[in-house]
């Protein structure tokens, strides 16, 4: 299977920016994650002294493993396919909006993994973009192959794990973990071909 870009436009209308972090909430969270991570539910020795940690309560992201990755639109007249041969000629016929899609083990906050990816990576990265009608597109298949086109936002995946600190407030604990795919501003048709 091949994979090309095919085309990229900027959304200008439905964009929802979504949160930012604020160098203050930065800086607390980079303090957070220097804790040392510990098992939930860890039993101290009775006989030592007890801890004094300021650290309140608080959970946090830890955002890592950014790749490049096309989100699909998946509703009816935004993807495409023919052959074998030809020219394709596509145009999106219908309009919808693409979010932030979350997964993982724990329950997450999507403003909060949008906010640490844009401190993060400095990416430019929306809570939702609107796809408007229109958009048009041609694209020649080579013989025998068959071609597919399927509109979408040019984002990024990226990996997150939520983290809080522990009882004591001396180290951090792992609460899950999972993906999220963020999109963009930057939409546009992506082409690949496939032999069925």
């Amino acid at each position: 299977m091949s994979e090309q870009i095919a085309t990229r436009e900027e959304a200008h209308d439905g964009v929802v920016e979504g949160p930012s972090l604020t160098a203050q909430e930065a800086e607390e969270e980079a303090r957070l994650e220097a804790l040392p991570e510990v098992a939930d539910g860890d039993k101290r020795d009775s006989r030592a002294a007890p801890p004094r940690c300021d650290n309140p309560y608080r959970e946090w992201y830890v955002v890592s493993g950014k790749t490049n990755y096309h989100i699909p639109s998946w509703w009816n007249g935004t993807s495409y396919k023919d052959g074998p041969g030809g020219t394709m000629k596509v145009k999106v016929e219908k309009s919808g909006k693409i979010a932030v899609e979350v997964s993982g083990s724990v329950e997450a906050s999507t403003n909060a993994i949008i906010a640490k990816a844009k401190a993060t990576f400095g990416l430019k990265v929306t809570a939702e973009v609107g796809i408007t009608v229109g958009h048009e597109y041609s694209r020649d298949i080579p013989e025998k192959k068959y071609g597919h086109l399927q509109y979408g936002t040019w984002g990024y995946k990226v990996n997150w794990t939520k983290y809080a600190t522990s009882g004591d407030g001396c180290g951090k604990v792992k609460r899950g973990s999972g993906t999220a795919k963020l999109p963009t501003k930057e939409v546009g048709w992506r082409f690949w071909t496939t032999n069925t």
